[in-house]
């Protein structure tokens, strides 16, 4: 068990590369799974069944929002009070952070299971779908608190510089859904509701992992205590509020995407589609490395090393920048297989064209933006991220795509998507170094002003000062015998 601050020494640019591979593995891991749910779910021939699913999933997704925005707080002030070797607070900091993602899911679940039908119908279940979407929200939605803490352990593990154990937790609990889906669905005749709780158990699992790694591994975890708590809390909403509003604007803009790409026809709305499920597998890295960044980020801000953040953040541009090409490069050898494996037609097949790779290598200030939200929410600029978050949701898309549309049709859409992430990707990131900036220039100033009104002699009560006088009082007297003439000293007239 070490507490050591490992990311405040060593290549960062390694420590980059580990921590986001490592996470993107287990984000690779639940994809799948939840490709795998809906391919089970298929086999039962009944459409409505998907469906309600899809329905479902609208709702979980604000659970998974608040549960991603208390792991941001939670990592951030972890990873800053071990960077600033003060274990204690860090342990306190986990104990309250766990607190909150415990209480806020459970908020976020008494706020959909009482309003589950209204919301439903709000999106557009109707009927039988509306029915099984609610059956399986209700068997889901009171693991929520469960899955809050769960990514909120992880998160305190990945503070610590552990980035094998979030991964195997996260496999664990995919491994974990995929063996109990169709024992549930098929196996007992559960069907929908066989898929929801394969889900339950999952999260159970992906928390008892993290939380015993948490707490017996790295024994970061104090006793709970209500003091403790309420003066905690205001730092904790600080980070994990601005964050829980930061994604949900993402998928508002998305939202708004798809709807503007409906006005050329459902050809074009089915390309977008088999778009939407590549992006996350392709693109796992850099969803994933906002999550990696923010504990480098954080230890060195908690040490005061402000040139490591800022090759920090450097370091992550240019890995964003490689892996982006890399993968677009990847989409264009491989478009012409894609658009044979999903069947696509000529519409759907020129939009999926015009992604790959042109309109993919846009993804690399998406990923400067997710930069710059690691950046702000560690360095006490939370705030910032929800802004130019909700910014490229709204001003940075709609104008762009209504643009882009008009001058080139479904794929002009695209376009000017692409062009609103250029257009703040750049802005969040230079705002990043800016922020950097400005606080090395304070935390300068600050070691200048220390040093000027440190004393030359030391003034604690367990130290000798005799040193000090033994050498001024000879520094007087080399003085009085260079300067004072022999006949003084020997009291000659």
């Amino acid at each position: 068990m070490s507490h050591q601050a490992k990311f405040t020494h060593g290549s960062t640019m390694r420590h980059i590369a580990i921590m986001s591979c490592t996470s993107a593995v287990g984000l690779m891991a639940l994809f799948l799974v939840d490709l795998l749910d809906m391919y089970f779910i298929s086999l039962l021939g009944h459409v409505e069944l998907a469906a309600a699913i899809g329905f479902a999933g609208t709702l979980v997704f604000f659970n998974t929002s608040v549960s991603i925005g208390s792991s941001i707080a939670m990592g951030a002030m972890v990873s800053k009070a071990l960077g600033a070797k003060k274990l204690a607070t860090a342990r306190r900091y986990a104990a309250s952070a766990l607190v909150f993602s415990f209480i806020a899911g459970c908020l976020v679940t008494s706020l959909v299971l009482s309003n589950a039908e209204p919301l439903l119908a709000l999106i557009g279940a109707k009927g039988v779908v509306a029915e099984k979407a609610y059956a399986y929200l209700t068997i889901l939605m009171p693991s929520a608190p469960v899955l809050a803490m769960a990514i909120s352990a992880s998160s305190a593990l990945r503070a610590t510089g552990d980035a094998r154990r979030p991964m195997l937790a996260t496999l664990f609990g995919g491994g974990a859904n995929a063996i109990l889906d169709p024992v549930f669905i098929f196996g007992l005749n559960l069907g929908i509701e066989g898929a929801a709780w394969a889900s339950v158990i999952a999260r159970l699992t992906i928390f008892l992992y993290a939380f015993f790694s948490m707490t017996y591994r790295h024994g970061l975890l104090a006793k709970p205590r209500v003091s403790y708590f309420k003066a905690d809390l205001k730092p904790i909403l600080l980070i994990a509020v601005p964050a829980i509003l930061a994604n949900i604007a993402t998928p508002f803009g998305n939202a708004l995407v798809t709807r503007q790409i409906a006005y050329f026809g459902e050809d074009y709305v089915a390309g977008f589609a088999v778009v939407g499920r590549i992006i996350p597998v392709a693109f796992a890295l850099l969803f994933a490395l906002s999550g990696a960044l923010g504990p480098i980020i954080g230890q060195n801000y908690g040490a005061k090393n402000l040139q490591r953040v800022q090759e920090s953040i450097k370091n992550a541009i240019v890995f964003n920048i490689l892996y982006c090409l890399a993968v677009s490069g990847a989409l264009w050898l491989l478009k012409d297989s894609i658009i044979l494996f999903f069947g696509l037609n000529n519409k759907a097949a020129s939009l999926l064209e015009a992604f790959c790779p042109w309109i993919s290598l846009s993804f690399m200030f998406n990923g400067a933006l997710f930069i710059a939200n690691a950046s702000f929410n560690n360095l006490q600029r939370g705030l910032w991220a929800t802004l130019l978050n909700a910014g490229k949701a709204t001003i940075g898309t709609f104008p762009f795509i209504l643009i882009g549309g008009h001058l080139a049709g479904a794929e002009g859409v695209l376009m000017g998507q692409g062009f609103g992430s250029l257009v703040f990707g750049v802005l969040a990131c230079s705002l990043a170094l800016y922020r950097v900036k400005v606080l090395k220039a304070r935390f300068r100033q600050e070691e200048e002003e220390k040093t000027a009104v440190e004393p030359a002699m030391p003034m604690t009560p367990f130290c000798s000062s005799r040193a000090y006088i033994f050498e001024e009082s000879q520094l007087c007297k080399e003085t009085y015998d260079d300067e004072t003439p022999p006949s003084i000293k020997t009291g000659s007239p």
